[in-house]
């Protein structure tokens, strides 16, 4: 496990504090031409040998090193066909840690896997998946008759309002995991303070009803999901 951690902590200084952006912004723009592509690889490279500080690791760090270049270079052509930049960044972060995973447990890969497919909680892993869009939907179909009685802010980010709802639907399943009621107090508070404003400016008591109602729901949909998670 101190093999991976070591690995995964030379990835993340490597791509992550020692990358300026003119890098990655020369790398967009020359590709495999750009220098720093293979700066970048060779930090890699360096980086875990110094924290590993052993020659023994010297073919494994190479595999991963030439596997970087490869897939970093794979991501600077395909990137230009995703609409969004991110979708290929976090397929290109999954590929690494992959490529890290399987050079770390080769020899024992498949029992490994398996053991960590054993130790999976399935009932959190359910009780997450159900206060994200599960949970997002279900408060749609309930506020549905009065979603249309209220005017729309046109100024407001697209699905700002469903995001904001999963995180802190999220936020409350963990604390109550932890035990730690008296968050979720401090979560709802919190939350007030941030709407306080905007209630106040449109002095609209439809819409302060309804973000009332709305923010009862999901509070409530993830309260029931932690209890219900705690009790089986």
């Amino acid at each position: 496990m101190i093999l991976f951690t070591k690995l995964f902590l030379a990835h993340l200084i490597g791509d992550f504090l020692l990358q300026p952006g003119r890098w990655v912004i020369h790398k967009e723009a020359n590709k495999i031409k750009s220098k720093y592509l293979y700066v970048h690889v060779l930090v890699h490279f360096l980086i875990s040998m110094v924290l590993l500080w052993d020659l023994d690791y010297l073919l494994p760090v190479a595999i991963i090193t030439f596997s970087h270049y490869l897939i970093d270079l794979a991501k600077l052509y395909a990137t230009p066909y995703f609409k969004l930049k991110s979708v290929p960044f976090f397929i290109d972060q999954v590929l690494h840690l992959i490529v890290i995973y399987m050079v770390v447990y080769y020899q024992n890969l498949s029992p490994h896997t398996a053991m960590l497919f054993s130790k999976i909680d399935w009932g959190l892993v359910t009780a997450i998946v159900f206060v994200s869009f599960p949970s997002s939907i279900i408060m749609g179909k309930l506020l549905e008759a009065m979603s249309d009685k209220i005017e729309l802010d046109h100024k407001s980010l697209p699905n700002a309002g469903k995001y904001i709802g999963i995180i802190e639907r999220l936020f409350v399943l963990m604390f109550i995991i932890m035990g730690r009621w008296e968050a979720i107090g401090l979560l709802i508070g919190a939350k007030s303070v941030f709407r306080f404003n905007d209630l106040k400016e449109s002095n609209n008591r439809k819409l302060t009803e309804y973000i009332l109602i709305g923010t009862l729901l999901s509070f409530g949909l993830a309260i029931i999901s932690g209890i219900v998670y705690q009790a089986f």
